[in-house]
C-alpha cells in the first residue's frame, strides 16, 4: 500500500510541477484561465460557446482549448464562435494534465489572450485532481444530475471556486430542487457561489464570463474550505490557484491531500485513478 501511495503521491507532485510553472508562465502574459470540469452531457459546451460568443462581441481577446477522447465534435462547435479554439484527444486518458496542457497551448495560444477556456474531459472523478495552472476552477452540473451531486462527487465540488447550474429552462419539468442543491454544495464547500444557467433560455449567460473577466482584473477567488485539509497528516500540495498574487508573481495553488484508501476517500481530493 505505501508503495502505491508513493506512486501517487509522485504523479500527482510532477503535475503540480508542471502546473506551477506554466501557472508563472501563463501569470506573465497576463493569460487567466479558466478550467471547466462537469460530467458529461451537463451541457458545458453549449453555455461556453454562448460565453464565448458574448465575449466576441464584448471585444474581450479569448480562447478555448477542449478535451475529449475521441471526436472533435466540441471544438466544430465552440468554433462557431469565432475564437481561437483547439482540440485536444486524450486518446483514453480520463483527463487533462498541466504539461499535457502546456504542449498544446505551446505555439498555439495567441499571445494577447486574456481569457483562456479549458473544457476538461467529462467526468468528476479524475480531473478533480489535477491542477493545471488555472486561476480559476468552476464545477458545472445539469438539472437533470440530481440534487446530490455535490455529496457524491465532494472532490469536485468541494475544491470549485464556483458552482454553475445548467439547463435551468427544464428545471421544473425534471422537477429540480434549488434548495437542496445548494445546500448540498455548501456542505462540501461553505460560501462559493452557485449560479444558475440555461444556454436555451439565456438565463445567467455572461455571469461566468464576468466572474472570469474579474479574475483577469486583479479579484481574488473563492478559498474553498477543503484546500489545505490534510487526510491522515498526508498532505500533498496540488489543486487551483487561490486567488492570492505573491510577489514573485505567481499564483500559488491550494494546499490539498489525498488519500490512500478506505470508505472515506471519496470525501477528500480522489487519488489518481487510470480508466
Amino acid at each position: 500500500m505505501c508503495r502505491v501511495v508513493d506512486l501517487k503521491q509522485a504523479v500527482l507532485a510532477k503535475n503540480d510541477a508542471a502546473a506551477h510553472a506554466l501557472r508563472r508562465e501563463l501569470a506573465a502574459r497576463g493569460t487567466v484561465t479558466v478550467n471547466l470540469l462537469s460530467s458529461p452531457g451537463s451541457g458545458k459546451t453549449a453555455l461556453l460557446e454562448r460565453e464565448l460568443l458574448l465575449a466576441r462581441e464584448r471585444g474581450l481577446s479569448v480562447a478555448a482549448l477542449t478535451a475529449d477522447l475521441a471526436t472533435e465534435n466540441d471544438a466544430v462547435r465552440l468554433a462557431r464562435s469565432g475564437v481561437p479554439v483547439k482540440q485536444v484527444l486524450t486518446d483514453g486518458l480520463c483527463h487533462l494534465e498541466a504539461s499535457m496542457l502546456g504542449r498544446h497551448l505551446d505555439g498555439w495560444l495567441p499571445e494577447s489572450t486574456r481569457l483562456l477556456f479549458v473544457e476538461n474531459v467529462g467526468n468528476l472523478v479524475c480531473p478533480a485532481s489535477y491542477d493545471l495552472g488555472e486561476s480559476l476552477r468552476v464545477v458545472l452540473a445539469s438539472v437533470t444530475e440530481g440534487e446530490d451531486k455535490p455529496l457524491k462527487y465532494p472532490t469536485a465540488f468541494g475544491l470549485a471556486q464556483l458552482v454553475v447550474v445548467t439547463k435551468t429552462d427544464i428545471a421544473e419539468a425534471v422537477e429540480f430542487d434549488e434548495d437542496a442543491f445548494r445546500a448540498h454544495v455548501q456542505q462540501v464547500n461553505p460560501g462559493v457561489e452557485v449560479i444558475l444557467t440555461s444556454a436555451r433560455s439565456g438565463e445567467g449567460v455572461g455571469i461566468l464570463l464576468d466572474r472570469a473577466n474579474a479574475v483577469a482584473d486583479g479579484a481574488t477567488t473563492h478559498v474553498p474550505v477543503m484546500a489545505g485539509q490534510g487526510a491522515g497528516g498526508n498532505a500533498h500540495t496540488h489543486g487551483p490557484a487561490d486567488g492570492h498574487h505573491h510577489a514573485d508573481g505567481d499564483t500559488h495553488p491550494h494546499a490539498h491531500t489525498h488519500p490512500d484508501s478506505g470508505p472515506q476517500a471519496q470525501a477528500r481530493p480522489a487519488a489518481v485513478q487510470t480508466h
